[in-house]
């Protein structure tokens, strides 16, 4: 059962990841704004999970389902390296701190959000 659950959580979270990125392509711009927005949302989510301290089948279904299928450290670092081995390297730099340091600190919002 918790195999499902995990399963069908991660189909959810990537499909919506899949609209939305979809519905953010028309956004003409270097910096990979709809990974980084799905990426913090994704963060403060996983935080307000984890301080709620909710059931583990609803924290597995939601955490490591949906929000795992939803959130993306891959495309994050391919995004990343594109940028670095294009000589973007402002937007490189501005894109890893903004995504780690605004990642933490929402993720923290999330969490005392959660309590």
């Amino acid at each position: 059962m918790t195999i499902l659950l995990v399963g069908l959580g991660a189909a959810l979270g990537a499909i919506l990841r899949y609209q939305l990125t979809r519905i953010g392509n028309h956004i003409a711009s270097e910096f990979p704004l709809m990974t980084f927005l799905i990426n913090l949302t994704g963060s403060f989510c996983l935080g307000w999970l984890t301080g709620s301290q909710l059931s583990q089948p609803v924290t597995l279904f939601l955490g490591v389902g949906v929000l795992g299928g939803y959130t993306t450290f891959s495309t994050l670092n391919s995004e990343l390296s594109q940028l670095w081995f294009r000589r973007r390297y402002h937007i490189f730099f501005g894109y890893w701190l903004l995504t780690y340091g605004l990642g933490l600190l929402v993720a923290a919002a999330g969490f005392y959000a959660g309590l």
